[in-house]
């Protein structure tokens, strides 16, 4: 029988090898391991300090406990008499979920940058692009922020409200904070995104709302939600066209909607102001900005931030972009906002705007930009062209309209006589008097505060309200209302606050279909593959609006002719 293949002999060792260098000491091979320790416990610290930068976990507690661990704000005798908020705690894939995969949330970048900080953005502080701009004025309290992130600044806020409850039997108002413009946002640009994509997880919603005891008893009437894109992201009709069928779904018919825009038509939504990069900490950090932009010295006459938009016919945005030619750089500047220019730096649009004396507005994909908010945050006179832009959206923000000299913040151009050369912007302009322009600017400064978020949990302080103080009187007031006029026992369901679902206004359904105009993202709204409208459109439910005088200009710009829609 063969033996077994023997192990080869090992070569000798070589001189200066392993097997011939001299046994370590305990003292050295101490130091070694002491050295290993202190490289894997830095290793570690910067794995957790990079978790802990993680923008879900900058602004909610972990999943599963956000009832029970985040403490309440201190509540002062009185400061809650008109009812205590409950945030729901819904399962993470309607909010904590969105926030976690947030590199996927947009087909072009990531989105992670404008989710830190609690959805505020990169702060000023670390971006040198600001540091000009504000010089050292405020410059803690600015931030990159999106316009989009209104839902995940909400929920931030409302966890540790001062009114807040943890036990819903207490609560008057209930929250539900469901992510819903991050959901769709990241479904409306795939090439493979479908309706059904879109609408999934609002059915899902729905369906987890119909089975909590809150939502049975009421039938929503006294639930709100917050909408962080325009309403018509939101209101799909039939199975094909643009956005989601969120709130057009019977389940959130009586839910009262907090958005950066609202259907005029429909009485449960209310326009609240657009976030901005200004999110001051406290009362004080608003009047140092107030005191700041009030004294600046703005060499521009007006100025205006957009781009003009080659695929819609007739473009407004070339009709101001000549006008600011026409009126020379000594009395005009533009800022090019093609792409994401003006998203990627919001310095360049705020310091136009502390630059220039009136800021144009026209409308954007809808009949508002952000833009409006920029423009008043940095102590400008907006100019506006559409009475829906402001008038007729921001009711508890905005007066709706001229309220003569005294409460004057605005100046309204007919757009129609500016397009066929009427009337100009400069000409409009240097015809109010400097005595006038001073008061529009020291209204428009008195505004901020309720047009901005705090960064606080607790908001501005020392009786300063901020855009959600306002936004929450507003909702409790609104429910207040609402169970004061609840029949007594006995009358027909339809008289009560409850589930009641059909609402009219002005004779007509307030589900009217959304308009037909060219309006950038809602586009393709109503139409099948075909291109065959699937309902009428929204203006037969619209009574139109004859144009008004110029708000603020002693010239008549009425024409019976013309119509604001």
């Amino acid at each position: 029988m063969p033996e077994s293949p023997a192990s080869p002999a090992k070569p000798p060792s070589q001189p200066g090898s392993p097997l011939n260098a001299a046994t370590p000491s305990p003292a050295s091979a101490l130091l070694r391991g002491s050295v290993l320790l202190l490289a894997f416990l830095i290793l570690q610290l910067v794995l957790f300090w990079n978790i802990l930068g993680f923008p879900s976990s900058r602004f909610l507690p972990a999943p599963g406990h956000r009832n029970t661990t985040w403490a309440n704000g201190a509540v002062n005798g009185g400061a809650c008499d008109e009812g205590l908020i409950y945030v729901y705690d819904l399962p993470s894939e309607f909010n904590h979920d969105l926030v976690d995969d947030c590199e996927s949330l947009w087909p072009w970048y990531s989105f992670c940058p404008y989710l830190a900080n609690g959805g505020f953005g990169e702060a000023a502080t670390t971006l040198p692009i600001f540091f000009h701009v504000t010089r050292n004025v405020s410059l803690s309290s600015w931030y990159n922020t999106d316009q989009f992130q209104l839902e995940v600044i909400i929920h931030r806020r409302l966890l540790s409200h001062r009114c807040r409850t943890t036990d819903p039997s207490l609560a008057t108002a209930f929250y539900v904070p469901f992510y819903v413009g991050l959901d769709v946002g990241s479904h409306l640009w795939g090439d493979n995104s479908t309706a059904a994509d879109r609408d999934r997880a609002g059915l899902k919603l729905l369906r987890w709302l119909n089975n909590q005891t809150s939502f049975q008893r009421s039938g929503g009437w006294d639930h709100f939600i917050t909408l962080g894109r325009i309403t018509w992201d939101f209101r799909r009709y039939g199975d094909d066209g643009w956005g989601t069928n969120f709130v057009v779904l019977p389940g959130i018919a009586n839910v009262t909607r907090l958005g950066i825009e609202a259907d005029r038509l429909d009485p449960m939504e209310v326009a609240i102001p657009y976030p901005t990069g200004f999110h001051p900490r406290t009362a004080a950090d608003v009047r140092a900005w107030q005191r700041h932009v009030l004294s600046l010295k703005r060499s521009k006459l007006f100025g205006f931030a957009g781009a003009p938009r080659s695929g819609f016919r007739d473009d407004f945005r070339e009709v101001l972009l000549e006008e600011c030619e026409d009126a020379g750089s000594e009395h005009c500047r533009a800022v090019d906002c093609r792409g994401t220019r003006c998203t990627d730096n919001g310095a360049a649009v705020l310091e136009l705007f502390l630059d220039s004396k009136f800021c144009l507005q026209p409308r954007g994909d809808s009949f508002t930009r952000r833009s409006l908010f920029d423009c008043m945050v940095a102590g400008a006179v907006p100019v506006l062209f559409w009475r829906r832009t402001a008038y007729d959206q921001y009711r508890w923000y905005l007066p709706p309209g001229p309220r003569g000299e005294d409460g004057e913040w605005s100046v309204f151009i007919d757009r129609q006589a500016l397009r066929v050369g009427n009337v100009s912007v400069r000409d409009v302009l240097e015809g109010l008097s400097e005595r006038r322009v001073r008061r529009m600017r020291e209204r428009v400064v008195e505004m901020i505060p309720r047009l901005v978020y705090a960064s606080s949990p607790d908001g501005l302080g020392d009786g300063m309200e901020d855009a959600l103080d306002v936004a929450v009187r507003g909702v409790l007031e609104r429910f207040r209302r609402r169970r004061a006029s609840t029949a007594p026992e006995g009358l027909s369901a339809e008289h009560r606050p409850g589930r009641f679902v059909a609402r009219r206004v002005d004779g007509k359904s307030t589900l009217a279909p959304p308009s037909d105009f060219k309006n950038g993202s809602a586009a393709a709204v109503n139409q099948n593959a075909s291109g065959t409208k699937l309902s009428p459109p929204a203006s037969l439910y619209v009574k139109p609006v004859v144009s008004r005088a110029s708000a603020s200009s002693g010239k008549s710009l009425h024409n019976p002719g013309l119509t604001e829609e």
